[in-house]
C-alpha cells in the first residue's frame, strides 16, 4: 500500500487528496494541516469568484485549468448541493483610452475559447444600471461559490473514504527515508512514500525542508476589502471589474457579489508584514526579516513603487478606497463602506524580481511541491489536483 502525505488544508491540498482517493483507491492519505480547520488562509479569505480564465496567456497552466475548472467546480457543486451562481460578470471601461486594453482582452478571452461578448455602454447597464462605462466585455461562465463549503464537503468525502485527516498538525521536518520520507510534526512522525506540499503560503519553506531549492519565494501581499452597506447591495447585481492595467502586477480594486447576498469591494494589495499578516498590526520579525533581505522585493518596489504607494494610501484611506470603487459604479460613497475581513496572497516571486505568472509545481524523487498557486487556484483546484495525481509516482 503506497503512503501518501499531503500537507496543507487549503482547497489545492483538499482536492488533491481527494483526487488520490479516487483515483488510487488502495492508496493511504493523509492530510496535514497546522490549523484548527480547513481553508482557514487563502482559501478562506478569498472572494468566491468562480473565475473563467479571462486574463490568462492562452496555453499556460491558469488558462487551461481555470477554464476547465470553471466547469468541475460547478458540476462539484451541483452533485453535493453546494450554493453557487453562474452569474456572469462585466469587465468595463470607464474611460476612452482604456478600449484598446478592453480589446486586447477580448481577443485574449476569445483565444481561451471563453464565452465572452464585447457590448456597449447601453447593453452593460442592461447587466449593471448603475455601472459608469464606455464599454465592456460580459463573460457568462464566471460564477461564486463559498469555497469554505467545497473544503467542509472535500474534507467530508476524505473521511468516508478513509483518509487521516490531521488537523492542529504542524510539520518542523522532512528527511529522507529509504525512497520515501518521513514527514515530522508537532504531533509525531509520518512516513510517505510520495510527498505533496500545498502549504501556500509556506511552500517554499516546506520544500527547503525537503532538500529543494526553489526557485522563487513566497512574498505575502496582503489585499483588505471593504464591503457595501446592506441597503446599498442593491448598486451591484453581480460581479464589476476594471480593465487590468499590464504595467501593474494586480487587477485592482473591483465589486463582488458574494454567494450570501453581500457585495464585497476590493482587495488593494500591500506588502503584508508576516505571511499571515491579516491587518497592519499583525508583524512576524522572522518574515518580515526574510522578506526584506530577499533580492526580488527590491526589484518588485523598484519597478512598481508609484502603484505601491498608491495601494497604500489607499489602504490608509477608506475615502481613497471609495473613490476607486467610484469609478466603477458613480452612486458608491464612503459612507456606503464597511470593513470587511482581509486576505494574504501567496505570491512567488523570482530573485530579479519577476511575478510568477503561472502555477508552480516542482516534482523531484518523491515529492510535488505546489510553490504558486493563487487565484484562480480556488477555481482550478480540481483540475490542479487532476494534473499533480497524473504526474505522480506509480501513476496509472
Amino acid at each position: 500500500m503506497t503512503r501518501y502525505v499531503v500537507i496543507g488544508g487549503g482547497i489545492v491540498g483538499l482536492a488533491t487528496a481527494h483526487r488520490i482517493t479516487q483515483d488510487r483507491p488502495d492508496a493511504q492519505v493523509t492530510v496535514i494541516e497546522k490549523e484548527a480547520g480547513w481553508g482557514a488562509h487563502q482559501t478562506g479569505h478569498n472572494s468566491g469568484v468562480i473565475h473563467a480564465g479571462v486574463y490568462y496567456k492562452p496555453g499556460s497552466l491558469k488558462a487551461r485549468f481555470a477554464k476547465a475548472g470553471s466547469v468541475s467546480m460547478v458540476r462539484f457543486c451541483e452533485e453535493h448541493g453546494i450554493a453557487h451562481d453562474v452569474c456572469g460578470k462585466l469587465i468595463v471601461a470607464t474611460s476612452a483610452d482604456e478600449l484598446p486594453r478592453l480589446d486586447a482582452l477580448h481577443e485574449r478571452s476569445l483565444a481561451n475559447g471563453l464565452p465572452v461578448r464585447r457590448i456597449d455602454a447601453a447593453e452593460a447597464r442592461e447587466y449593471e444600471p448603475n455601472v459608469a462605462t464606455v464599454g465592456a466585455l460580459h463573460i457568462a461562465s464566471t460564477g461564486i461559490v463559498d469555497y469554505g463549503q467545497v473544503c467542509a464537503k472535500l474534507a467530508e468525502l476524505l473521511e468516508k473514504a478513509g483518509a487521516s485527516l490531521r488537523t492542529g498538525t504542524k510539520v518542523t521536518g522532512l528527511r529522507p527515508d529509504r525512497g520515501g520520507v518521513i514527514v515530522e510534526t508537532t504531533a509525531g512522525e509520518f512516513p510517505a512514500d510520495v510527498l505533496v506540499n500545498c502549504a501556500g503560503l509556506h511552500a517554499d519553506r516546506i520544500a527547503r525542508l525537503g532538500g529543494i531549492d526553489p526557485p522563487a519565494r513566497i512574498i505575502p501581499f496582503r489585499g483588505e476589502y471593504f464591503e457595501l452597506t446592506p441597503e446599498r447591495r442593491d448598486l451591484v447585481k453581480g460581479l464589476i471589474y476594471p480593465v487590468p492595467d499590464p504595467q501593474f502586477p494586480f487587477l485592482g480594486v473591483h465589486l463582488t457579489k458574494m454567494i450570501d447576498g453581500s457585495v464585497h469591494a476590493g482587495p488593494n494589495a500591500v506588502l503584508a508584514l508576516a505571511r499571515e499578516g491579516y491587518t497592519w498590526g499583525r508583524i512576524n520579525a522572522r518574515d518580515l526579516a526574510g522578506t526584506l533581505a530577499y533580492p526580488g522585493l527590491w526589484q518588485i518596489a523598484r519597478r512598481h513603487l508609484r502603484y505601491g504607494l498608491t495601494e497604500v494610501r489607499r489602504s490608509l484611506s477608506k475615502a481613497r478606497f471609495a473613490e476607486s470603487l467610484a469609478r466603477l459604479v458613480p452612486a458608491i460613497t464612503e459612507a456606503d463602506l464597511v470593513k470587511s475581513s482581509a486576505g494574504v496572497r501567496a505570491q512567488a516571486v523570482k530573485p530579479n524580481g519577476e511575478l510568477v505568472d503561472d502555477f508552480l509545481i516542482v516534482a523531484k524523487g518523491c515529492q510535488v511541491h505546489v510553490l504558486n498557486a493563487p487565484s484562480p487556484a480556488a477555481t482550478a483546484s480540481l483540475e490542479i489536483a487532476r494534473h499533480i495525481v497524473s504526474t505522480l509516482p506509480g501513476a496509472r
